[in-house]
C-alpha cells in the first residue's frame, strides 16, 4: 500500500483535492475523501461540481441512498460504502484506517505539520507500506522522499 504525503504550503487544499480526484477517476478508480468537519465537506461538494475535464467531478456526500454508486464520496467516516480503494485525508488528521486502502493521500499544512511528521515516523519501516512525500516547487509537485 502507498501513502502520499502532500505538504500544501499555501496551495489551496481544494485545488489539490480536485486534481487528485480527477487523476483517480482517469484511472477508473474510486475515492473516499475524509474530513471531520461537515461544513468543509459541504464546501468541497460545491467546489467539485466545477472541476475536472467534464466541468465537474462526479461525487456525493455520504449518507445518501446512492453512496455505493458514487465514484467519489465525501465523508466524515473512513468507511467506504462506494468500495473505494483510494482514500484522501483532507483535514490533516491522520487515520490508521488509511492503511486498509491500496493508496492513501494525506494533505497537511503548517497547522497540521507535527501530526504529519508523527505519521511519517510511525509508518517508517512498516511492512507493506510505501511512503512518498510531495512538495510544491516552481508550480509543480515534486517528489522529495
Amino acid at each position: 500500500m502507498q501513502v502520499d504525503f502532500y505538504q500544501l504550503a499555501g496551495t489551496p487544499p481544494e485545488q489539490v483535492i480536485a486534481s487528485i480526484s480527477d487523476k483517480v477517476l482517469e484511472g477508473d478508480g474510486r475515492l473516499l475523501i475524509v474530513a471531520e468537519d461537515e461544513s468543509y465537506l459541504a464546501k468541497l461538494d460545491r467546489i467539485l461540481w466545477n472541476q475536472g475535464t467534464s466541468s465537474f467531478l462526479p461525487h456525493g456526500l455520504a449518507g445518501g441512498s446512492d453512496d455505493a454508486r458514487q465514484p467519489i464520496l465525501l465523508s466524515t467516516s473512513p468507511d467506504a460504502p462506494n468500495q473505494a480503494r483510494n482514500m484522501l485525508i483532507a483535514d490533516g488528521t491522520w487515520r490508521e484506517a488509511a492503511l486498509t486502502y491500496d493508496r492513501s493521500f494525506y494533505l497537511f499544512d503548517g497547522s497540521t505539520l507535527e501530526g504529519a511528521r508523527l505519521a511519517w515516523k510511525l509508518l517508517a519501516g512498516r511492512e507493506g507500506v510505501e511512503r512518498r512525500y510531495w512538495a510544491r516547487e516552481g508550480g509543480k509537485w515534486v517528489k522529495k522522499a
